[in-house]
């Protein structure tokens, strides 16, 4: 909400001179899809115009526009619904009653509190608010709080004074050069009387009580400020008034110029101290809320820290224009004190972060985890103790593509990874509004966005990493100069945040030691926030951060993925065992199972895509290499077995860019199962197989089919014979032997035996009619049959399957 709250305000707000002070994401009561956000705006000139605003995302969503606006004067009724119990729903009524649904709760009541506010403040007549909680309407602003304290209109007593002597001689030279300043000394006076207008009332006389204010003014309270403010601006405007030619050689303008430096420059000693006071002060505060986010995965707030700065923005402009060192000074000293702040809250914040990713206590010391650099000084064999619970389900396979660096992921579980992602997401989620809202307040406090050039010293990024300073400097060429506000605000970001970057590749290198699938996690949230933050600002402090940790990020992701076809190239199978389902063939499932799940609607499928590539071609690549190294499973039954669980995970995963690897591997199933089925089941009527041998041989030479029988060889008592040798009985044997031999062959957790076996089946029936339609060919009417028939083979086939 925070990126979008600054996207509509600059997009939407800042051109319309609007400041956008509450937003609540709401769709109409009845119409939950149609999502829209209301706005409460003022504008930025007197006098104040309070409106609710409708704002929506574009037909195309790739922007949003204003839809509608209400002035808040013509608002009648807010009706919250219920008082006591939390309700989403709420109505305005304008000119008609609008109802409303906001996304959660807490949207709403702050909405509702902000509208309560600025209708105390600004509107005579007042809302009815119905069905709010009382803990929501708080009082009413006292009305002086926020009025101008203008300070020093009285009058100042005029007293006679002598002239000196430095003054009778400016008379002299004046009168001089008047020719009637002595024959018409009413003329004269008259003409004395214009040119020295520019020392009376407001032009070169400042006030009493600015004078005051500019020396003894209150720099700790709200009216105290905006006196000093006022007085400082009255100040500016005396010093910059237009002389007519010759004034400036007045004494009195000299020395009343003179006085004018010395208030300013001492306001200004007095301004920049009272600032570096409260810029410790408040770090000191901050620091006191640091034990209550020590156990939590929060970073401290500091809009109360931002919020009382801000009273001293226009000052800080009115020093900027009129005092640039003390003001880079105070620069300087904000980003040295604030870096160091920040520094210790983030440390603090990552170190929690570790301990929860390592699920240990006691700082992390169980595991070997000192300081915030997160090094992992413990020993290998430690770190393989976040993974021992489970390890009696661990894998007997030699090689794991799970098993990365020193952790076996294979022996977290879904859970383990779980916790992970949401430790990761908090991490990211609570970096980017506190990067947001001190980028927000530098930009703010000290008006950077009203120049687009000031003077200051062109760093490299070695020296902006090192924490340059943005005092200004000479070189041979000149005075150097930044670019603009952006490249300010981001020096002076990458500054105070300078710990960020390094804190989160420490975090993205223990969440890669634990699991290197972490690294899928990663890429997908680091992607998306990147993206986030890039639709805000693409060259701002926090695009560049996230951007160059994502670089990181997915050179693990790349290194997870060359890891696991290092370690395909390199399996080893057993030569005593059968080959069963490959470990890197299950571990793809497992893989892609989860990447599935993690890169669902992700911005970066691209990549997954192309690891998925190149991954498949090395699992069918190396399960070819098996196959042919294998001596106790036959080749075709490795092909077979294997090929047809890439073929099931592809199918069940709908993968789309590996449909074509998808129907490659049906198809190698496909053709080693025929292959494993003939080959296994060869010539179970050896005998009868190679006596139809040699009848085709003659048939094949131009013998009759019919006469075949007439040779002496292959008559009709030589067929009954071999035919005698098969009775059902040796031919259930047979086949019995052979489903023992392929359930030999085969391993359980594919499944595939009642598979062959089918096969098989279908291969001997096929055999038994071709040698049937021989003996009715070469053989008409003999009355010859086998002694055993089709149905025979099906009971023999289905006995034999449920015995085992």
């Amino acid at each position: 909400m925070t990126a979008i709250k600054h996207a509509l305000q600059r997009d939407i707000f800042t051109p319309n001179d609007e400041r956008l002070l509450s937003i609540v994401n709401v769709c109409k009561a009845g119409k939950k899809k149609r999502n829209c956000f209301l706005c409460a705006t003022v504008t930025t000139e007197r006098p104040v115009q309070v409106n609710v605003v409708k704002v929506k995302k574009s037909d195309k969503g790739d922007f949003y526009k204003r839809q509608t606006a209400w002035a808040l004067r013509d608002l009648a009724v807010v009706d919250a619904k219920d008082a006591v119990k939390e309700n989403p729903e709420f109505d305005l009524h304008f000119d008609k009653v609008y109802k409303w649904v906001a996304s959660s709760t807490v949207e709403k009541n702050t909405f509702i509190s902000c509208i309560w506010k600025l209708n105390q403040r600004y509107l005579r007549k007042k809302i009815d608010f119905i069905n709010v909680s009382s803990q929501l309407l708080e009082e009413s602003v006292p009305s002086g709080e926020n009025q101008s304290v203008a300070g020093g209109d009285e009058e100042a007593v005029d007293e006679y004074q002598e002239l000196n002597a430095r003054e009778e001689q400016d008379i002299e030279i004046m009168m001089e050069g008047c020719e009637y300043a002595i024959s018409n000394a009413e003329a004269f006076a008259e003409k004395l009387s214009r040119e020295l207008q520019v020392l009376d009332g407001n032009h070169m006389d400042l006030a009493k009580g600015h004078i005051k204010a500019l020396q003894e003014g209150d720099l700790t309270s709200s009216r105290g400020i905006e006196a000093c403010t006022n007085a400082a601006d009255a100040l500016l405007q005396c010093m910059n008034v237009a002389l007519r030619p010759g004034h400036d050689m007045l004494h009195a303008v000299k020395e009343q110029q003179q006085r004018f430096i010395d208030l300013r420059e001492q306001f200004a000693r007095r301004l920049a101290s009272h600032l570096n006071s409260v810029f410790v002060q408040q770090g000191h505060d901050q620091s006191s809320t640091l034990a209550q986010h020590s156990v939590e995965l929060t970073l401290p707030n500091h809009h109360p820290f931002h919020r009382d700065l801000l009273r001293y923005a226009k000052l800080m402009e009115w020093l900027k224009n009129t005092d640039y060192g003390k003001y880079e000074g105070l620069t300087k000293n904000y980003m040295d004190y604030l870096s160091r702040l920040y520094e210790r809250e983030i440390k603090d914040f990552f170190e929690v972060a570790k301990i929860k990713m390592t699920g240990t206590t006691k700082e992390g010391k169980k595991f070997g985890l000192h300081g915030s650099s997160g090094k992992l000084t413990g020993s290998t064999s430690s770190l393989n103790k976040l993974s021992v619970q489970s390890s009696g389900n661990r894998r007997s396979q030699s090689s794991s593509l799970l098993d990365m660096g020193n952790m076996s992921a294979s022996d977290l579980d879904v859970a383990d990874r779980t916790k992970f992602d949401k430790i990761f997401e908090q991490v990211l989620s609570e970096l980017e509004p506190l990067c947001l809202a001190e980028q927000d307040f530098i930009s703010k406090f000290f008006k950077l966005q009203q120049h687009q050039s000031i003077p200051g010293t062109a760093m490299s990024e070695a020296e902006e990493m090192d924490g340059g300073t943005l005092s200004r400097s000479y070189t041979s060429g000149g005075p150097q100069t930044i670019s603009s506000e952006k490249d300010m605000i981001r020096q002076m970001m990458t500054k105070i945040f300078r710990c960020i970057e390094p804190e989160l590749n420490n975090l993205i290198a223990l969440g890669d030691k634990i699991d290197s699938f972490n690294s899928l996690y990663m890429l997908v949230k680091m992607s998306h926030h990147v993206w986030t933050a890039q639709n805000v600002d693409p060259a701002s402090f926090l695009s560049t951060t996230l951007g160059n940790v994502l670089v990181t990020v997915k050179r693990n992701f790349d290194k997870c993925i060359s890891n696991q076809m290092k370690q395909m190239d390199e399996v080893k199978i057993s030569k005593k065992s059968k080959v069963g389902i490959l470990s890197f063939v299950a571990e793809f499932e497992e893989f892609a199972g989860l990447a599935e799940s993690i890169f669902k609607n992700a911005e970066r499928r691209g990549d997954l895509d192309k690891a998925y590539i190149k991954l498949i071609r090395a699992v069918f690549v190396s399960v070819e290499k098996v196959a042919n190294e294998s001596q106790k499973t036959p080749r075709d039954v490795v092909m077979m077995e294997n090929f047809h669980h890439i073929f099931a995970t592809l199918s069940r995963l709908k993968i789309s860019c590996l449909e074509s690897e998808k129907k490659e591997a049906k198809q190698k199933y496909t053709d080693h199962l025929q292959s494993y089925v003939i080959y296994s089941l060869g010539q179970p009527l050896e005998k009868l197989n190679h006596f139809f041998e040699g009848v085709e041989a003659r048939v094949a030479q131009g013998i009759r089919e019919e006469e075949v029988s007439y040779q002496l060889a292959f008559n009709k008592q030589e067929l009954r014979k071999v035919i005698k040798e098969y009775p059902g009985k040796e031919v259930k044997k047979g086949l019995d032997n052979l489903y023992k031999k392929v359930d030999k062959h085969l391993c359980e957790e594919e499944n595939l035996l009642q598979v062959v076996w089918h096969s098989m089946q279908d291969e001997f029936i096929r055999q038994y009619k071709h040698f049937e339609g021989l003996i009715a060919r070469c053989y008409p009417g003999s009355g010859i049959t086998m002694e055993f028939t089709i149905q025979d083979i099906l009971d023999y086939c289905s006995s034999i399957a449920q015995s085992h």
